[in-house]
Order: structure tokens, then sequence, then C-alpha cells
């Protein structure tokens, strides 16, 4: 990966020439099932232009209560779209109630703010990492599309959800409008995220990434590792499914850690402590070259391309000693 960055054919991407990204966004839209894409630095860029493109100021998009858009980006949609979050209660698999949904959707009217999209997560960061369904997507875009209104699918991990559930990026995209997934994360680049859709959505995008300042030159050198990412280390995800399962069942064996391994399904693990502070066993973990993070009550572990099972062992040994010297 990092050599065919070094090798990278390069131009500018602002103004339409870098041959490596052009190449990327071909594959991207292609692995998806849409008609083109697009760049961008980061999967937050990403769900903020597409808030950009499909609403206006005072509009309300619906999102799921634990939705990324709505709890780590800091405000985002409102700060600089002007545009109102409404959230749909999550379950512990990522799924929002689909009659819930439905009810919020907006009648016209000169009182209330204009629906303008429905934005769902696949997998569903801090619901366990969970991967959605085709069929679920389908019912949500149903819902979305009889009101006029968009569905854009935050797919971060939706080659984690894919490879999950046996199916292709493509058809878990299918009935969305729009889709994005970061190349960084289990594809394992350093860096970037890409937007597809159709293509008047992927100029709309274009121009709006430009506004918000995500639009790069030699964008080559990203875009490079990206292909590599696409051709060599998406049939891989499923070893760090395997490992985080392992990881769960290890850490439901120790007094004083709650998880429940069955909703390990992709490379997201979360488990809840039990009368010691998951901050602190943060911080002791890391003294033993752990990597981890948490919250008072909550501790968050992702298996990734770095990560062998013998690492996986490592960490269960690790923390059992840390709970019980808190303990």
């Amino acid at each position: 990966m990092r050599q065919a960055m070094v090798n990278a054919e390069l131009g500018d991407d602002v103004l339409g020439d870098d041959p490596t990204a052009k190449r990327l966004e071909a594959m991207a839209a292609e692995r998806l099932g849409k008609e083109a894409a697009l760049i961008v630095p980061s999967g937050t860029m990403a769900n903020l232009i597409s808030l950009l493109v499909y609403a206006r100021r005072g509009d309300e998009v619906i999102v799921g209560s634990q939705a990324h858009v709505l709890q780590v980006e800091v405000g985002g949609a409102a700060g600089l779209g002007g545009v109102l979050l409404r959230a749909a209660h999550n379950d512990e698999r990522g799924r929002m109630d689909l009659d819930e949904v439905r009810s919020m959707i907006r009648p016209p009217a000169q009182y209330g703010p204009r629906t303008a999209a429905i934005f769902m997560e696949n997998t569903h960061n801090l619901c366990n990492g969970s991967p959605l369904s085709a069929s679920y997507t389908a019912q949500v875009a149903a819902i979305a599309h009889e009101a006029g209104a968009a569905l854009h699918i935050d797919g971060a991990r939706i080659f984690n959800a894919a490879v999950a559930q046996e199916t292709t990026p493509a058809e878990l995209a299918r009935d969305a409008d729009s889709a994005s997934f970061c190349l960084s994360k289990g594809l394992s680049c350093p860096i970037g995220s890409v937007l597809t859709g159709s293509e008047e959505y992927i100029q709309q995008a274009r121009r709006i990434r430009r506004t918000v300042g995500g639009g790069m030159r030699q964008v080559g050198v990203i875009a490079a590792a990206g292909i590599v990412a696409l051709d060599e280390m998406v049939d891989r995800l499923a070893d760090d499914h395997v490992n985080a399962r392992l990881l769960a069942e290890g850490l439901s064996k120790i007094p004083g850690i709650n998880i429940d391994p069955a909703l390990v399904q992709t490379n997201l693990v979360f488990c809840t402590t039990e009368g010691i502070d998951g901050n602190e066993l943060v911080s002791r973990l890391r003294e033993r070259g752990v990597l981890s993070s948490g919250s008072p009550q909550r501790l968050r572990m992702v298996t990734h391309y770095g990560i062998e099972r013998a690492d996986v062992e490592y960490t269960v040994e690790a923390v059992r000693e840390v709970v019980a010297s808190l303990s």
C-alpha cells in the first residue's frame, strides 16, 4: 500500500485531472452499484456533504438516536448546515423502528420543517458494530421515498457489513440514494472516505466539498492506497470478525465485565464494566500496550489488520489482570 502511494500517478483533483483519484472513484461507484463517486478526506465530511446536498437550512433529517452523525460529529449539521436532526430510537442491533420512522415524517405544512432525508448507518458503530440487512434498508428507503425524501447510508464500515452477511456492498446500498464508506478503518488506509450516488448527486457533492474545504490537489497519493484496499483488503475483513468474536468470548468470562458475544458480528467489541471505572481500565490497559477507548462504564475495542489471535489472547489476559487489580 505504501509503495502504491509512492508510485501513484498524480494530477490535480480539484481540476478533475488526477488519474488515480478517477480510477478509485470508478471502482468505488462500481462496488456500491452507483453511477459515480467522490473521494473526500473523512467520513464526517462525507456525512456533512450529503446533508448539505439533500437539506436546505431549516429542513429536518431523521437519524438514529445513536447515529454517528448525531452523537460524534460536533453538531455540524446544525452549526454548518442549519439542519435539524430528529432521532428515532436505535435498538441494540442499530435498527430504527419502522413505524416510529414513518410517524416522524413531516406532512407538508407551513408550520414544521420539511423532512429532507433519512440517514442510516451500516455497520452501526455505537450499536455493537451491527450489520443491517438489505431487506431492512429497502423498508427504510420505501418510507423515505414515499415522502419524497432521500435515504443516505453512512457506510463507514459497509464492507464489514457485506462480509458479515455474505453479500455485497452494492446489494446493501441498492435502495439508498447515496452511500459513503471509509478507506481507513477496516480497509486499512491512512486516510480518506468515498461518497457514491447518482451523477447529479456527485456533481452537487463535488461543489459542496469545495465549500467545506475538502478539495485536495494531488489526492492520488491517498487514492492509490484506496485502490489497494478495494483490491486486497476486503476479503480479509472476515479475520477481524473472527478475532472480535474470540475477544468477546474471552471478555465474557471475566467477572466485572458484561458482554453478550452474540451481539458481536463484525469487528467492534463493546462491553460494560461493573464496579470498575472504565476510564481507569483504559489507562491501565494502555500501560500494557493495549489500546482501547471507554467511558466510566463502557469499553470499546476494535480488531483490525494489525491484530492476530495471539494479540487477542494477550488482551483478554491483560483485561483479566487489570480488572482483578481494580476490584
